[in-house]
């Protein structure tokens, strides 16, 4: 019996299981796993290494599939979908926010910000609209013409969770947000979480570091491929 309530659920797994064959070897990275979340809930996913956490998180990001059992992300099952089918709806419902940047060192911080709405073929007065107005969700207005080596580690984080917002996602999935950080940067970007979630934005967080997790208002711990604990800290906003 899960703690959320299937009927306002944004993503449902449903006995997921995923098995790699690695030579003459199956490896069960998730056996059963069942998870709902549903819509503006601040999930902190958590494990030891090799517990399943970044195969749940490919998952759930479709950026791979169960091998076997159900996915259901914003009522569309999921589970089978072709790669390309995959690709489509992560650029519709998912935008990632990753320990490593991925910015393009030698375009503004504009230009990265806006490129996913370039490729998804936004026409370019609506692209400069949403662009500027993600920049300055995360506070760097006076910075977009800025290029990512004249900024601090935790300015560019800031620019990768704005290039996360422009297509307006369903769910931000955060792979170790923190992880590159001292402790007063991850204060700053983990605030910025919170605020994204106060405004309504689903939030899941992939992390190792229980203080990042306690930024959320639930946490997930993986062990061995299956959910060992599923805690609710405090109740997320109603949907």
């Amino acid at each position: 019996m899960t703690l959320i309530d299937k009927q306002r659920s944004i993503l449902s797994l449903q006995d997921v299981i995923k098995t790699y064959v690695m030579g003459e070897q199956e490896v069960h990275a998730l056996s059963g796993v069942s998870l709902d979340i549903r819509k503006n809930e601040y999930v902190a996913i958590m494990g030891p290494s090799g517990s399943g956490k970044s195969t749940l998180m490919n998952i759930i990001g479709c950026l791979d599939v169960p091998t076997s059992g159900s996915y259901s992300l914003d009522g569309e099952m999921v589970a089978n979908k072709s790669e390309g089918e995959l690709a489509e709806i992560r650029n519709r419902l998912i935008n990632f926010v990753f320990q490593t940047f991925n910015l393009i060192p030698r375009s503004d911080i504009f230009h990265n910000v806006e490129l996913p709405l370039i490729y998804g073929g936004i026409p370019r007065a609506e692209r400069r609209e949403r662009t500027e107005r993600a920049i300055e969700q995360v506070g760097l207005s006076d910075r977009m013409k800025h290029k990512p080596n004249e900024l601090s580690g935790g300015q560019r984080q800031r620019v990768a969770i704005a290039r996360a917002l422009v297509f307006n996602p369903s769910i931000i999935l955060a792979d170790e947000p923190t992880g590159n950080f001292d402790s007063k940067t991850g204060a700053e970007i983990m605030a910025m979480f919170d605020n994204l979630h106060a405004e309504g934005q689903t939030i899941i967080l992939v992390t190792h570091e229980d203080l990042v997790a306690e930024h959320a208002h639930r946490t997930v711990r993986l062990r061995d491929g299956k959910i060992e604990s599923d805690e609710v800290r405090r109740k997320a906003a109603a949907a």
